[in-house]
């Protein structure tokens, strides 16, 4: 009895339903954001499909940190040293591995087509960068991920961006190759409509969240200027977001730029990279919370607030989740829910499944099969809303902690993923 008469004051409260309100208005009003700002990036800056053409043609070193990557770094390389741009080295920098690494960089070597720059101990991958960059010769850095396939192409699309002499980097557009499993295809929809989807809206806004980690283009003098990779930041492509555009430099997306990675195909390798991403956007919130606080970083306000918003909406939504199943259990209805869907949760879902389709639409050009697993939006809602929410809400005392002071060190699990570059 004490029970229900806590369950019925709580969901009478002023509090309550404030967080009904916001658990359903925040992705109804994203939603509707997204959308909208990303057809004025495709309007403004997608009907070009040809690359544009280069004044000159500035020397790009594409630089491969590794670690314990013999099972996928060959492929890597293949498309690396396929790239078509006439002026630009392979670096590849093996950050103490254990395994056969550099027995398949070696015959690369051995060619002429890569340089390697050998480390004997692990001491993480932004160390590794950290310690290569002096090394290279290109003005154009070009970090991708030992897994990472890029097109041949990818240069073409990315150096014109580098012509504007604020532009630091270059974040280019990561497509899922192994579609084989239903998480896999989850993901490839969440990189179309969730994250490609952003990257749009969020350059309309004027500052980007975060360059892909898979695959980006920096500008070096920019990355000196910035003091480099934070080695002790979880997410360290996020942090260097954040540091040059507080130096006023500008970050750009470039969706043409095409590079084929390997995602997480079980549910374990997927909540560990998930729980490192959220941990490390926490983190990268409270190092850089004093932005909020000067006129100077206006630019930033958006991405800092809609960050804080999305942490705040999957508080909300574990937290009713769990007040709900405990009222069912209790034998008392919760107050504003219902199994089934209302007119609320229509909107919500008919929203939700608009932006999929969006971002499918917007991607197909680059990736035709996108459209072919849109059907698996209809389980994005429900798996994945579950999934990240509860990632956030159990990293959330990241949001209070400072970095520590030790570098992260490389934590390689291919067994997690998928078949082909498992």
């Amino acid at each position: 009895m004490a029970l229900i008469e806590i369950l019925t004051a709580i969901q009478h409260s002023w509090l309550y339903w404030l967080a009904i309100l916001y658990f359903a208005a925040y992705p109804m009003v994203t939603s509707v954001m997204w959308i909208t700002t990303s057809m004025f990036f495709r309007n403004r800056w997608e009907k070009q499909t040809a690359p544009l053409p280069l004044a000159r043609y500035p020397g790009v070193s594409v630089l491969i940190p590794a670690h314990n990557e013999e099972r996928v770094i060959g492929h890597a390389l293949a498309a690396a040293t396929a790239i078509d741009y006439p002026d630009y080295e392979v670096v590849v920098v093996d950050d103490g591995s254990t395994d056969g690494t550099r027995g398949v960089v070696e015959p690369y070597v051995q060619r002429g087509e890569v340089r390697l720059i050998v480390k004997q101990q692990n001491e993480g991958k932004a160390m590794a960068l950290n310690d290569a960059i002096p090394c290279l010769n290109g003005e154009i850095v070009l970090i991708m991920d030992a897994d990472a396939e890029p097109e041949p192409d990818i240069l073409r699309h990315m150096l014109p961006h580098f012509e504007h002499a604020r532009v630091a980097a270059v974040t280019g557009n990561p497509r899922v190759k192994n579609v084989d499993t239903f998480l896999a295809r989850l993901q490839l929809i969440e990189f179309s409509s969730i994250v490609s989807l952003l990257r749009r809206s969020q350059r309309i806004w004027g500052r980007i969240m975060t360059v892909s980690g898979v695959v980006a283009a920096f500008r070096k003098s920019a990355l000196l200027d910035v003091g480099g990779f934070s080695p002790e930041m979880p997410t360290e492509d996020i942090e260097l977001t954040w540091k040059l555009q507080r130096r006023f430099w500008d970050i750009r997306y470039e969706p043409h730029a095409l590079v084929w990675m390997t995602v997480p195909s079980t549910l374990s390798g997927l909540m560990h990279q998930r729980r490192r991403w959220s941990r490390g956007l926490m983190q990268v919130l409270h190092k850089h919370r004093d932005v909020m606080r000067h006129w100077r970083y206006r630019r930033m306000w958006p991405i800092f607030i809609e960050s804080s918003m999305s942490i705040l909406w999957s508080v909300c939504f574990v937290v009713l989740t769990a007040l709900w199943i405990v009222s069912y259990l209790a034998g008392y209805p919760p107050v504003g829910a219902h199994p089934i869907p209302n007119l609320w949760g229509m909107v919500i879902a008919t929203l939700a499944m608009l932006q999929l389709l969006t971002g499918t639409l917007l991607d197909r050009r680059y990736d035709p099969d996108t459209l072919k697993y849109y059907l698996y939006a209809v389980y994005y809602p429900i798996v994945y809303w579950m999934l990240l929410a509860w990632t956030n809400f159990i990293s959330l005392a990241w949001l209070f902690r400072r970095p520590s002071r030790q570098a992260i060190r490389w934590r390689t699990v291919r067994k997690d993923f998928a078949q082909g570059n498992a």
